[in-house]
């Protein structure tokens, strides 16, 4: 591009920031925009080796004998221990040390910031005087402009009639821009020494329009972090009222830092919030704390909870890893609330289980070893907290290594594991198994895999009869058992060109045979949440965990296909399994695997370049084929603008004791509109389609609204905010129905 095309782009900008800066006096003076004299470049030759000597460089030199003048004329360039100045002219008297430059003029300092001028009366260290039309480039981002600008021999900056950005001022053509936004000053002092610049009589102004005023404060301007206001936020709920956010961060050292977070409500006391955070060379933690007394509802089951006295509230949540070597690391989690609302009160997550858990682990090629414990705290409203488990701890190593005569691959395994319960069941368990793989091609290409899996479990339990459901209970006292398992799996790929690109055809068979196991002698911890999907038709056992094994001989089959063109990916499975014997099983109704012929389970995947992504996981009953389990996510759209469609219907008839997991039907809906450069809509929202006939005891009538989000949102290099409402429709003690709305603004490269 010719430079006067460029320029003729650059025409209409130019002219509206023109006509912004005639609007004051001052916005003539805190000219922000890029010079167009290149800062001096580091001296060609040695520089002189005592602070009297300037070495310097012109297009033409006069000297005045009498007056000890030195006149120099074109690029003039000087330098003098490590400052560097470049003018198109410059006036020395050697005499009073004063020099006078004018004519683009750039100055930059050892530390690399750059001060731009028309004319510049400084002395001959290059390092102090007055400096007119000022503008100074910062080393580590960031500029500021001023009608004029004193420096002191020690650096130290001051502006009169000033303006400082961190942002572009330039579009990504290079034409001038107005910054999002700068702040004004009547005075700014920069201190390149602390590296921070001081305010005094200022003014945030976003998009060229005071907004902000800020009558004296600072901020850093180096790549680490200091201490400071961090942007604050602005909600509105129908619990709390209004809310205002202000925190301030506590730089406690490079590597640690503390965040205090006052919470002033309109409508109940305030709430106090810390996060404190710390970095290590083996690894790093963080922990949060919410504080605060209001009244509270334990009956969060009725429709109206009664409200009781005033009670102490709050939170933790902390998280930590450390890596000790190559092999050795640790890692811990904490959540633990004072009450079963408080979260959802004040909006600080929906979560209604909150673990915390600890782990110690070695892991190297060929071994793994974990100690892992874990406590849960229950959220819930009909859930006892002395039925939830204290795991304490558990205990796993495996290791895998080759069998030496075949070329297959064993793998050992040990397992203890220790739950305690404060007002339930206690159980202890210990086994260890053994596993054995072999893969093979035969000449047809088809894949073999023969397995061989052995078992052995011993089971201790107390206070069995304060476990409610019988199948979960075992048998009290120490109990035993054996199990074991051989398969051999069958893959037969099919492969071949189609509509230009490439097909797979997989038919697979599998053939799995166990012994009868006792199974209803062991409690059941682990195994509740029976499920056939895609994911374990295939599986040794079809259980979850370890305490329930499936004893059968058994038939699986499937069929996956796959299709492969440019831009395009289409993929699917389908399979069944039939179980050859008439022994009872113990799985329950509506799993998909309580008959002799399972389920019918499959998985459907489409992708198209980067905007459509398609996946479905279904389960048809394999009588009638009705429905009883429908997965759907679907996202089509770019990065900026996108829609995300979820839906899931569970239709199994389980009796609604036995697991967590209950039919119900929700669709869930999301997406993000870019309608500018720098502007967005974005929303989502969750409802509850099921009815009376999925569920007997849903208080849903078939389409009912959960909750949902809707907002606005800008975001540019240097600026983001936003306007989101929020809807919560279901009440759950004092965390009640109704809107809420939160204004957020955080100014980028404010700080560090």
């Amino acid at each position: 591009m010719k430079r006067s095309d460029l320029l003729s782009t650059c025409v209409a900008p130019l002219a509206l920031i023109l006509a912004t800066g005639t609007l004051g006096t001052g916005a003539q003076a805190q000219d922000l925009q890029t010079r167009t004299t290149p800062p001096p470049p580091p001296s060609e030759t040695p520089l002189p080796t005592t602070d009297e000597q300037v070495q310097f460089t012109a297009g033409t030199l006069e000297y005045d004998l009498n007056d000890e003048i030195v006149t120099a004329n074109g690029d003039v360039r000087m330098y003098r221990n490590g400052d560097r100045l470049r003018a198109d002219k410059v006036v020395w008297n050697r005499n009073t040390g004063k020099v006078v430059a004018t004519g683009n003029v750039a100055v930059t300092n050892p530390g690399g910031d750059t001060a731009y001028g028309d004319s510049i009366d400084l002395t001959d260290s290059l390092k102090d005087g007055v400096v007119d039309n000022m503008l100074i480039v910062l080393e580590r981002g960031g500029r500021l402009a001023a009608r004029k600008g004193t420096r002191a021999l020690d650096e130290v900056v001051t502006l009169d009639d000033a303006a400082f950005t961190p942002c572009a001022v330039t579009t990504a053509k290079g034409c001038p821009k107005e910054p999002s936004w700068k702040i004004t000053a009547v005075k700014i002092v920069y201190r390149p020494d602390r590296e921070r610049v001081y305010y005094s009589g200022a003014q945030i102004n976003l998009f060229g329009l005071p907004s902000i005023p800020m009558p004296k404060f600072s901020h850093t301007v180096s790549d680490g972090s200091a201490s400071g206001l961090l942007s604050p936020d602005f909600r509105f709920g129908r619990v709390n009222g209004l809310e205002y956010s202000q925190p301030y961060y506590f730089r406690l050292a490079p590597n640690r830092g503390l965040i205090i977070t006052p919470r002033v409500f309109s409508n109940a006391l305030p709430m106090l919030q810390a996060n404190y955070s710390a970095l290590d060379s083996e690894g790093a933690y963080r922990i949060g704390a919410y504080a605060t007394v209001s009244r509270r509802s334990d009956d969060v089951g009725t429709a109206t909870p009664l409200e009781s006295q005033m009670a102490f509230r709050g939170y933790l949540d902390g998280v930590a890893r450390y890596q000790f070597d190559e092999n050795w690391s640790a890692k811990a989690s904490l959540r633990l609330a004072t009450d079963r609302t408080f979260l959802r009160r004040y909006d600080i997550s929906y979560d209604d289980r909150l673990r915390s858990t600890a782990s110690l682990e070695r892991i190297d090629a060929d071994s793994y070893f974990a100690i892992t414990g874990w406590a849960v705290q229950t959220l819930r409203a009909n859930d006892r907290q002395g039925l939830q488990p204290i795991a304490l701890p558990e205990l796993d190593y495996r290791r895998r290594f080759n069998d030496g005569l075949l070329g297959g691959k064993f793998q050992l395994q040990v397992n203890t594991l220790a739950i305690t319960r404060t007002g339930g069941e206690d159980t202890q368990r210990a086994f260890a198994s053994v596993r054995w793989d072999l893969r093979k091609l035969t000449s047809l290409g088809q894949e073999v895999t023969f397995t061989a899996f052995a078992r052995g479990d011993v089971y201790n339990a107390n206070d069995t009869l304060s476990t409610t459901i019988p199948s979960y209970r075992g048998t009290e006292g120490v109990h035993g058992r054996v199990m074991g398992t051989a398969a051999i799996d069958v893959k037969w790929p099919f492969i071949g060109e189609f509509l230009g690109g490439t097909q797979r055809l997989t038919p697979r068979f599998q053939i799995a045979a166990s012994p009868k196991t006792e199974n209803l002698d062991i409690p059941n911890e682990d195994a509740r949440a029976v499920d056939l999907d895609d994911s374990n038709l295939f599986a040794l056992n079809r259980f979850p965990g370890y305490d329930r094994f499936e004893d059968a001989t058994r038939f699986t089959y499937g069929l996956d296909w796959a299709l492969d063109l440019p831009g395009l990916s289409i993929k699917t499975n389908v399979g069944q399994s039939y179980r050859l014997g008439q022994r009872p099983v113990i799985f329950p109704d509506g799993t998909g695997l309580n008959d002799r012929f399972s389920d019918i389970v499959g998985r459907n995947e489409i992708r198209f370049r980067d905007f459509v992504s398609f996946t479905q996981r279904y389960r048809l009953d394999k009588d009638g084929l009705a429905v009883r389990r429908n997965e759907i996510d679907l996202t089509v759209g770019s990065r900026s603008t996108y829609a995300l469609v979820g839906y899931l219907r569970l239709n199994r008839d389980i009796d609604p004791a036995l697991e967590d997991l209950q039919d119900r039907e929700e669709a869930r809906i999301a997406g993000r509109i870019q309608v500018a450069r720098f502007w967005s809509l974005f929303g989502s929202a969750v409802f509850d389609l099921t009815n009376r006939d999925e569920d007997p005891l849903s208080a849903s009538d078939g389409f009912t609204p959960v909750r949902h989000r809707i907002g606005v949102n800008y975001e540019d290099d240097c600026l983001r905010f936003g306007l989101t409402w929020k809807r919560d429709y279901q009440n759950a003690g004092d965390a009640r129905a109704g809107n809420s709305f939160l204004f957020s603004l955080a100014f980028k490269n404010l700080g560090r």
